[in-house]
């Protein structure tokens, strides 16, 4: 069994968060899904994550395996909202290295987090496009709630999401 370890990034981490995107957008490509593209987001941007709001490192056995933004608001694809929620974004895992569910248990930890911060729902989105993101993460308990036409994700053009959020169980 693999001892996985949840922490905050710091600065240091920027170059690992810049090849786990990477990876997986190469990955995406790779598997036909039409949503990151390699060199998109360079160290910059995760510094930027940390500043504003979290960005988490996931580790096993002592090696990072994968990461994740938590924001406490999303405007461009939810619009103003009360604070009752935490935002994932960016979950991505080390495919060659994670060990199976992985991915459900950094949701479980970005879940946690939330409710620890007094906040009822976990939201994210994904590209509308991405039927199996869709599906992976209503497996782990995601409602579909709506769709945002036309997010402006900050990279040049804009695109159709879905959103999702998933009622949190009381501290």
């Amino acid at each position: 069994m693999h001892d996985l370890h949840f922490r905050l990034a710091a600065e240091a981490d920027a170059p690992v968060l810049v090849r786990l995107r990477d990876d997986a957008a190469h990955w995406m490509q790779h598997n036909g899904i039409a949503q990151w593209k390699p060199g998109e987001m360079a160290e910059d941007h995760f510094l930027r994550r940390m500043a504003d709001g979290e960005v988490w490192l996931a580790e096993a056995d002592g090696a990072p395996i994968g990461a994740w933004e938590l924001w406490w608001d999303d405007k461009p694809a939810w619009g103003p909202q009360p604070p009752v929620a935490g935002y994932v974004h960016r979950l991505m895992i080390d495919r060659a290295t994670a060990p199976p569910g992985a991915g459900r248990a950094m949701l479980a930890a970005a879940e946690r987090r939330i409710a620890e911060a007094g906040r009822a729902y976990c939201r994210l989105d994904c590209v509308s496009t991405n039927a199996r993101l869709r599906e992976y993460y209503e497996g782990a308990g995601y409602a579909v709630v709506g769709e945002q036409p036309l997010k402006d994700g900050g990279l040049g053009s804009r695109y159709g999401v879905t959103l999702l959020e998933k009622r949190l169980a009381a501290g």
